[in-house]
């Protein structure tokens, strides 16, 4: 039963994160993640097939408000420069500050955040693989869309390849448009700051920054309605899945580090495992032998552990004594 409750103990014991292992885990997931998008493309007849399915069933339902602020966007600079910037630059931002801002001030929650965006990003890529989509500003001029990006471009550093740098436009999956993760980043984002912010400004940051990015992705002509509703799903099931892939990860770590020390060997030093001695073996003492510098115990010799006087001498010390006090 000790037994038992120790390796509970160690088993449930908190890891303590650091930021040189944070950091490279971060960076590996985000590579991944690109690579990704860029080994899904899709063919472009079946995008846009999606592209135009997702528009008429918007249309049929009524939920068609990409062409209204679409309109807007590209009728009003003042409205859709402004936006542009957000779109290419505000999810590169953002997301990093709230990680760290967690790691340094809500460290107990930090691992449960990060699992849950990790998660949720890998689901995404997922559905860029399913459901590759031909967003509105890539569809036909008559279908009613402008691509501000393009229209602005100007006064940015992207061109007319969705956010991506001029000359850089085919580093990018342009059809990734089903979940929006502009819109599940930034309500993982809001969500955040609505729990921990501690303060009435980070609430309000909380509800605005993600619904600010759903009608700047509308606006913008880059997403669809059900796009940006999708990657508040997919924010969802991530959140499900979370805990789930933490207790999978603990697992595994402890696995790992069973095999490892059983295959090295408790107190073992070297690569063939040896373990050590406290003594060499050239340098074993008799059974009577004092070592250099030993101290004798307060008792006297023989008091302590190890070998005592003989049971003879120990008789004739006792006589010798009863002797001396009679005289």
């Amino acid at each position: 039963m000790p037994r038992t409750d120790t390796a509970r103990t160690k088993t449930a014991a908190p890891i303590r994160l650091r930021w040189w292992t944070e950091l490279p885990l971060i960076l590996l997931v985000y590579a991944c993640y690109s690579a990704g998008r860029l080994l899904v493309r899709g063919d472009e007849s079946t995008a846009v097939e999606h592209g135009l399915a997702i528009l008429r069933f918007e249309k049929d339902f009524w939920l068609n408000a990409e062409h209204p602020l679409n309109r807007l966007f590209t009728r009003e600079p003042w409205i859709g420069i402004p936006a542009d910037f957000w779109y290419a630059s505000l999810h590169y931002l953002v997301t990093p500050a709230v990680l760290i801002w967690l790691f340094r001030s809500r460290a107990v929650r930090y691992r449960a955040a990060r699992t849950w965006l990790m998660t949720s990003t890998f689901i995404g890529l997922i559905g860029f693989t399913l459901l590759p989509t031909c967003p509105p500003r890539l569809l036909h001029p008559g279908h009613g869309f402008v691509d501000t990006m393009a229209q602005y471009s100007s006064y940015g550093w992207w061109g007319g390849q969705a956010s991506a740098p001029r000359g850089l436009g085919g580093m990018t999956n342009q059809y990734a448009a089903m979940p929006s993760l502009h819109v599940g980043w930034s309500l993982w984002c809001g969500v955040m700051l609505w729990r921990y912010g501690g303060t009435r400004t980070t609430k309000v940051l909380g509800v605005a920054y993600p619904l600010i990015t759903t009608i700047v992705v509308m606006g913008t002509a880059n997403h669809y309605l059900l796009d940006a509703v999708a990657g508040a799903a997919v924010m969802g099931i991530g959140l499900l899945l979370a805990p789930y892939v933490m207790r999978s990860a603990d697992r595994a770590k402890l696995w790992l580090r069973v095999r490892i020390t059983a295959r090295v060997g408790p107190g073992s030093t070297g690569s063939q495992g040896a373990q050590t001695s406290i003594v060499s073996g050239g340098c074993q003492t008799a059974p009577r032998e004092r070592i250099p510098r030993q101290r004798e115990s307060v008792l006297g010799p023989g008091a302590g552990p190890g070998p005592g006087p003989e049971p003879g001498a120990a008789a004739a010390d006792a006589g010798d004594g009863a002797a001396a006090a009679a005289r």
